[in-house]
């Protein structure tokens, strides 16, 4: 059986990213392909538990170190019971954030150490990397607003200063894997960003012997 492939989506707060990444999968169930979406923090019982510690504004003292434990903690549980296994099986895998939210949100973010960083989120994800990123791109003030709309989480709550950082440090990720990392804008409309979406991931399956 051949090998699944492995998709994200990343993006600030309010970017557009997960509805994105929904209307991907309504897609590619159309078309009858063999898919799932999963999304970090989360994805798992364990993952879940961790997300309402990460994102729970009660909990504003929380360290940046432990923050980075906690979210590798998510995504290591989410590589081993969910991704790695949908793969082995052949399946479109499709996640809402992965590993390059932790360099923008952690390492960009809030100023930690890049080595040690790499090397822990490699043993959480036992190396693995995405196929294809999609970055849902759009100014913080922008995307802060469409956020905060349902109100704000731990990250959210964070002033426009942090978000900004996350911001570049995402794009200096895109201009440093521009082959795996496709950047979009996230003032286009939603159905002209999906189309972009859908050609490339088109172009990705059929190489990879899917036939949407």
């Amino acid at each position: 059986m051949k090998r699944g492939v492995f998709i994200t989506f990343e993006g600030i707060e309010g970017s557009g990213k997960s509805t994105q990444a929904r209307l991907l999968l309504d897609w590619l169930v159309l078309h009858k392909m063999p898919c799932i979406m999963t999304r970090e923090p989360g994805g798992t019982e364990v993952g879940e538990a961790i997300r309402s510690i990460l994102l729970n504004p009660a909990y504003r003292r929380l360290s940046a170190k432990t923050e980075l434990l906690l979210m590798l903690a998510a995504r290591a549980q989410l590589t081993s019971e969910v991704v790695l296994p949908a793969i082995g099986d052949g399946k479109i895998v499709i996640s809402d954030r992965f590993s390059d939210s932790t360099f923008a949100y952690q390492v960009s973010g809030r100023d930690l150490p890049l080595r040690p960083t790499m090397l822990f989120n490699r043993f959480a994800t036992c190396g693995l990397k995405p196929d294809l990123t999609f970055l849902v791109d759009i100014p913080v003030e922008k995307g802060l607003g469409r956020a905060k709309q349902q109100g704000a989480d731990r990250f959210e709550a964070e002033d426009v200063s942090y978000h900004q950082k996350v911001r570049q440090g995402y794009l200096r990720l895109a201009k440093r894997a521009r082959g795996r990392i496709k950047l979009l804008d996230g003032n286009q409309a939603i159905d002209e960003i999906q189309g972009t979406i859908r050609e490339r991931t088109e172009a990705l399956l059929l190489k990879r012997g899917y036939k949407p």
